[in-house]
C-alpha cells in the first residue's frame, strides 16, 4: 500500500498563463485503486480550465499507474492476432456497415490515406496494430515500460517514457493520436507544441478526453467516473480544450461526443458506494470495463445524449495551425 508520504505534491498554476484566480470545484479521491489521499480540483476564473492542484509530481505519479492499470490490460494483443489475415470482401463490407451503424466515436479519425502515425500513450499496442493492418507506418510513445514492451513484441517502435522525454522523430507525421492521454500530462500545452513540431503541414491531431462540461460532471462531481484523480490532471470542456489546443499550435476542427453510456452508469455506481450501498454500487462502478454487448443495447440512448453533447467523453479533431 502506498503511504501518503511516498507521494510528493506540487501546486500547478494555469498552463494558459492566467493570473492566480482559482475557485475550488471539488475534492476527490482515487476511485480506481483506492490509493490514500484526497485531491482538489480547481477552476481558473479567467479561462475556465479545470485542473487538479496540488498534484503528484512527475516522479511521484508512477505509483498511481500499476501494471494492471486498465488501459494497459485492455490494449494487449496476442502476437498471433497481430498477423491479421485478410478478410473476404463480404466480411469486410459487413464490418464496414456495422461500424457505420454503431459509430461510438471513441477512436474515430478523419478519412485519410495511409501515412505516418504517432500514438501518444499507445499502451500495449492494440491501436498501433489496427492502423498498421491498414497500411500505416506507426510509432508509439508509452509511459509504462511493461505496456511498451508488449507493443514492441508486436514489432512496433515505441519510446518508453513520457512525451516530454521523447526524442524527435526521423520524419514528420500525417496523423497524431492520443486516446485519453492529454488529461494525464503535467504540461499539456508544451506537449501539444512538441507534437506540432513533429507534424507535417496540415496534419491531423485526434484526441479523446473526458468531458467535464457534461451533466454527468455537474451531477456527480467527486463521484464522476471519469474524474479519476490524481492521474487526471486536467478536466476539459469543449471550450477549454479549444483554448489549450490553440495555445499548443493546433486549430480545433470538430468535437465528436462519444456515444457510450459507460461513464454515467459507472458514476452512479460510485455515488451509491459513497452512500453506503456498496454491493449494488460496485457492480455498476465496474460497468465501464465490462460493458460488452450492453454498449450496443444502450447505443440509441447514448446517441441522443451524444447529440446533446452530454456524454462524459469526447473525441477531438484538430489540424496543425499555420
Amino acid at each position: 500500500m502506498i503511504e501518503p508520504m511516498d507521494v510528493v505534491l506540487e501546486s500547478a498554476g494555469c498552463p494558459l498563463g492566467c493570473r492566480a484566480d482559482d475557485e475550488i470545484v471539488l475534492v476527490g479521491r482515487d476511485t480506481l485503486y483506492h490509493m490514500p489521499g484526497s485531491f482538489t480540483v480547481v477552476e481558473c476564473r479567467c479561462c475556465g480550465l479545470k485542473r487538479t492542484s496540488p498534484r503528484p509530481t512527475p516522479n511521484s505519479m508512477g505509483v498511481f499507474y500499476p501494471d494492471n492499470y486498465g488501459p494497459y490490460v485492455s490494449t494487449t494483443v496476442a502476437q498471433k492476432e497481430s498477423l491479421r489475415p485478410k478478410k473476404s470482401r463480404v466480411r469486410s463490407l459487413a464490418g464496414k456497415v456495422f461500424r457505420t451503424v454503431f459509430e461510438f466515436n471513441t477512436t474515430r479519425i478523419p478519412a485519410l490515406p495511409a501515412g505516418r502515425m504517432l500514438e501518444i500513450g499507445c499502451a500495449s499496442g492494440s491501436f498501433l496494430d489496427q492502423m498498421a493492418a491498414k497500411g500505416w507506418e506507426v510509432r508509439g510513445i508509452e509511459f509504462s515500460a511493461t505496456a511498451a514492451e508488449a507493443a514492441r513484441r508486436l514489432g512496433y517502435a515505441v519510446h518508453v517514457g513520457p512525451l516530454e522525454t521523447a526524442p524527435p522523430p526521423d520524419a514528420a507525421f500525417d496523423l497524431l493520436v492520443g486516446w485519453m492521454v492529454l488529461e494525464h500530462l503535467h504540461e499539456p500545452i508544451k506537449g501539444l507544441g512538441k507534437l506540432r513540431e513533429w507534424a507535417k503541414p496540415g496534419a491531423w491531431l485526434v484526441l479523446s478526453v473526458p468531458n467535464a462540461g457534461s451533466l454527468e460532471f455537474t451531477a456527480f462531481k467527486g463521484s464522476w467516473y471519469a474524474l479519476q484523480v490524481p492521474t487526471h490532471l486536467f478536466h476539459f470542456t469543449p471550450k477549454s480544450i479549444e483554448k489549450v489546443l490553440t495555445a499548443g499550435g493546433w486549430r480545433l476542427e470538430k468535437v465528436h461526443h462519444q456515444r457510450v453510456m459507460s461513464n454515467l452508469i459507472g458514476s452512479l455506481g460510485l455515488w451509491l458506494i459513497e452512500k453506503g450501498l456498496s454491493r449494488v454500487g460496485s457492480k455498476l462502478a465496474s460497468f465501464p470495463d465490462q460493458s460488452g454487448r450492453w454498449s450496443y443495447l444502450l447505443f440509441p440512448m447514448a446517441w441522443i445524449f451524444g447529440l446533446a453533447g452530454q456524454t462524459g467523453r469526447m473525441t477531438i479533431w484538430a489540424r496543425a495551425a499555420d
